[in-house]
C-alpha cells in the first residue's frame, strides 16, 4: 500500500482497532485491484464500518477514530496500488 498505512495505525491505540484497521484496507486494495470506483470503496468501508459499529467491538473512541482514520485514508490518493504498478492507471480501466 502506499505511504499511509503505518501513519495511519499509529493513531489507532486499541489491538482491534488495528486489526479492523488493517482487515478494511487489505479488502480495500482487494477492490481497487479489481479497479473498482473510489465511490465503491466509500460505500464498502461505510457497509464495513456500520456493521463493526452494530457488533460494538470497538469502544465508541476507538471506533470514531477509526471511522476518520479509514476516511482520511481513502481520500489520500497514496493509499492505493494499481493492479499494474503505474498510479496513473488506477480506476481507469480494465474493469470490463
Amino acid at each position: 500500500m502506499g505511504k499511509g498505512i503505518a501513519h495511519f495505525m499509529t493513531a489507532l491505540q486499541h489491538p482491534d482497532a488495528i486489526r479492523q484497521f488493517q482487515s478494511l484496507c487489505d479488502a480495500l486494495q482487494g477492490l481497487a485491484d479489481r479497479y473498482h470506483s473510489p465511490s465503491e470503496l466509500r460505500l464498502y468501508a461505510d457497509g464495513y464500518l456500520h456493521a463493526l459499529r452494530r457488533t460494538s467491538v470497538l469502544d465508541h473512541t476507538s471506533q470514531r477514530r477509526l471511522e476518520e482514520l479509514i476516511e482520511r485514508w481513502i481520500l489520500d490518493p497514496s493509499s492505493f496500488v494499481s493492479p499494474d504498478g503505474n498510479p496513473r492507471s488506477l480506476f481507469e480501466s480494465g474493469r470490463y
